[in-house]
C-alpha cells in the first residue's frame, strides 16, 4: 500500500462567506437556513462534548449511523422534536427551545395609522 502524506485543503470560512455574499440571492438564501445551520453546530458540538461517534449515538437512539448521519447533514429534512429529545438524550443534553420575537418591520398600513393619528 503506498505511503499517503495527508495534506488537508485550508478552509477560511469567512474568506468563502464574504466571495459568496456577493452572488445574488446567496445572503438571503443563507440567512433564511441560519436556525438549521446553528442547530447542526450545537448537534456536532454535544456530541463532541460526550466523547461519541455517529455509532454510538445511534446505537443509543435505537437508529443507523446513516440516520445520524442525516441528522447532523447540511438542513435537507426537518429532525421531529422527538427525534431532537432522543439524540440530546443520547448525548447527555437536554433541549430548551424558545420563540424569540423578531424586530418588526413597520408596515405601509402602521406607517399610515400612525400617520393618520398624528
Amino acid at each position: 500500500m503506498a505511503d499517503l502524506d495527508f495534506n488537508p485543503v485550508p478552509h477560511d470560512h469567512d474568506a468563502f462567506l464574504r466571495k459568496a455574499r456577493k452572488r445574488e440571492g446567496f445572503t438571503e438564501a443563507y440567512d433564511d437556513l441560519e436556525v438549521e445551520y446553528s442547530l447542526i453546530r450545537e448537534l456536532l458540538a454535544a456530541r463532541a462534548r460526550a466523547g461519541l461517534t455517529q455509532e454510538q449515538v445511534a446505537e443509543a437512539m435505537g437508529t443507523t449511523k446513516s440516520a445520524i448521519s442525516r441528522l447532523e447533514a447540511a438542513p435537507k429534512h426537518s429532525p421531529s422534536l422527538v427525534t431532537l429529545k432522543k439524540y440530546a438524550q443520547a448525548v447527555g443534553c437536554g433541549i430548551e427551545l424558545h420563540l424569540v420575537p423578531l424586530p418588526r418591520k413597520r408596515s405601509k398600513v402602521a406607517k399610515q395609522r400612525r400617520n393618520d393619528a398624528g
